[in-house]
């Protein structure tokens, strides 16, 4: 099969293009002064400087709050003791020794019996979109769409506990910088709440949306022991999007009818813009760019050559159908995550994301007029009148007008929580819409305090994530030419590189639109990033053995 694949037109194709770039390259100008600048960095002492930081332990490791947590976890194990002599824990391991006496005939039940609770849990978590989909839209039983994230976060917390108690695992002492940096946005948060909330009910739910789905990275952080672990969590996550993008891809040949309000008269062309279960291009790009470099990850990642030519193929499928989004805020988003990704992988792959762009361009007129309406007079025009630049020059006003550190109020403006609770009258220069730029949303309702903590959450989820992946750089990056297709190359530092990649790019679009005010998308955001933090600390536990 191996061979089919090294030989296939698609494979030979791609492998010619590689190699015509990368003589091309080396014989430039350009390409030799980047050969002179690395050879100069691998002499220098500024390297040596930056990898004495990236290889720095978390300094959260050792702090009075990492003390808490193992002065915690030992309560919980002593909690334990009294548990295994309880009548609870004799009746749940009665039942669960009769589920497996049953499930031994049974090759569903056996097949299911393969993954543990935890990791069917990481499956669940990847499912986390369609799960709500259905609940919401299909099957719309409203008291159970309403409750079951709540129910979902609870039996993670659960199981964290469980482990804990019963010393299956020591993953609730770990302590992070960046868990530590969201701690105090939640605290910053709650505080803000109180202090202004002259509705309260609204103040709560806004400070709920704005950080309970960041409670998933706690819970994933001290679920995800191995590295098989993190590739359940990774894997299954790109597997749904993927079939997403299939949706996605479906919708733009059926051409599914779509608002008016999605695209204006002067964008000839432009006949649909997909949107598969989010119910909203701009969202679903979101989704796509997070999963994209993940998928090219794979094609570094598996030894496999077949595994990597559907990587490949994944990659091209998640990638088309974020064309067909129309998002430009996605396509800004995902050429800074190709960008980042062919950084940390492979710069030449920078050439081919060109060339890609180009062919698109020439070759595909309404995505060429999607980018030129934005340099024409009308854009200008409605972007002042009601587009972008209207609304945000009305947030910094409102922001001004009332309390600059403190905000307008949380859950009051600018999100789906004030356009729910509309309890202030329209007048001519009031109204509610959505900002349509996430961290200015952010600074409308929480003030400069509010923003200041959540920079440097991101600040420190940057530093956590340019750590893992060179903790996990433990050996050399392939790419399609020569036998890449048969190499061993289990290197993790792939998979680290394209989650953060992904993820940056989120936080980009994040500039143009509401990206996280969607609760899967936040979830998936945090989610990730433990991920992505235990990627490194596995990698370093590997190293350090």
């Amino acid at each position: 099969m191996t061979e089919i694949v090294k030989n296939s037109l698609v494979i030979r194709f791609i492998v010619c293009v590689y190699e015509g770039l990368r003589r091309f390259w080396r014989s430039s100008l350009l390409g030799r002064g980047w050969k002179g600048w690395h050879e100069s960095w691998l002499q220098s002492n500024t390297k040596v400087h930056w990898e004495n930081w990236c290889g720095m332990d978390d300094p959260a490791e050792h702090s009075v709050y990492a003390k808490f947590l193992r002065a915690l976890e030992k309560l919980l194990q002593k909690v334990g003791e009294w548990l295994r002599c309880s009548l609870f824990y004799r009746i749940v391991i009665a039942v669960r020794d009769w589920y497996f006496r049953i499930s031994e005939g049974s090759r569903i039940l056996s097949a299911v019996n393969r993954l543990s609770l935890r990791r069917w849990l990481f499956l669940a978590f990847a499912l986390y979109l369609p799960i709500e989909y259905a609940l919401r839209d299909v099957l719309q039983i409203s008291i159970l769409a309403s409750v079951w994230e709540e129910v979902f976060l609870m039996a993670g917390v659960a199981l964290v506990l469980w482990r804990t108690m019963l010393k299956q695992s020591d993953g609730f002492r770990r302590a992070t910088a960046l868990e530590t940096a969201l701690l105090l946005y939640m605290a910053v948060g709650l505080l803000l709440m109180m202090l202004n909330r002259p509705f309260p009910g609204i103040a709560w739910a806004g400070y709920r949306a704005q950080v309970e789905y960041i409670l998933w990275f706690f819970i994933l952080l001290r679920l995800i022991d191995d590295e098989q672990d993190a590739k359940t969590l990774l894997f299954g996550f790109a597997a749904v999007v993927l079939v997403l993008a299939l949706h996605g891809i479906y919708q733009y040949i059926a051409a599914v009818p779509i608002p008016d309000s999605w695209v204006t008269k002067t964008e000839a062309g432009v006949r649909t813009r997909v949107f598969s279960l989010t119910g909203s291009p701009n969202i679903f790009g979101s989704l796509l760019l997070m999963a994209a470099p993940t998928a090219a990850a794979g094609i570094y990642y598996f030894k496999n050559g077949w595994m990597k030519f559907l990587s490949l193929c994944a990659t091209g499928v998640i990638c088309l159908s974020i064309l067909f989004t129309f998002s430009r805020g996605s396509w800004v988003g995902l050429i800074v995550a190709i960008v980042l990704f062919s950084l940390f992988m492979d710069k030449r792959l920078i050439g081919l994301m060109g060339i890609a762009m180009a062919g698109v361009v020439a070759l595909v007129p309404s995505i060429t007029s999607r980018l030129t309406y934005l340099m024409t007079p009308e854009y200008k025009v409605a972007s002042e009148v009601g587009g972008r630049a209207l609304r945000w020059e009305t947030g910094r006003a409102l922001l001004h007008e009332n309390h600059p550190w403190l905000g307008f109020g949380l859950g009051r403006f600018g999100g789906a929580v004030a356009m729910n609770n509309q309890v202030l009258d329209k007048t001519d220069e009031f109204e509610y819409f959505y900002m349509d730029n996430y961290y200015l949303k952010t600074l409308v309702e929480m003030g400069y305090l509010g923003i200041i903590f959540y920079i440097v959450a991101l600040i420190a989820f940057a530093v956590m994530a340019l750590r893992a992946i060179h903790a996990c750089n433990e050996g050399r990056a392939y790419g399609l030419a020569d036998d890449a297709l048969t190499r061993n190359d289990g290197n993790l530092k792939c998979l680290a590189a394209g989650l953060f990649a992904g993820m940056a790019g989120v936080l980009v679009h994040c500039y143009f639109e509401n990206i996280f005010e969607e609760p899967y998308m936040m979830a998936y955001f945090w989610g990730l990033a433990a991920c992505l933090q235990r990627l490194g600390a596995v990698s370093k536990e590997r190293s350090r053995t």
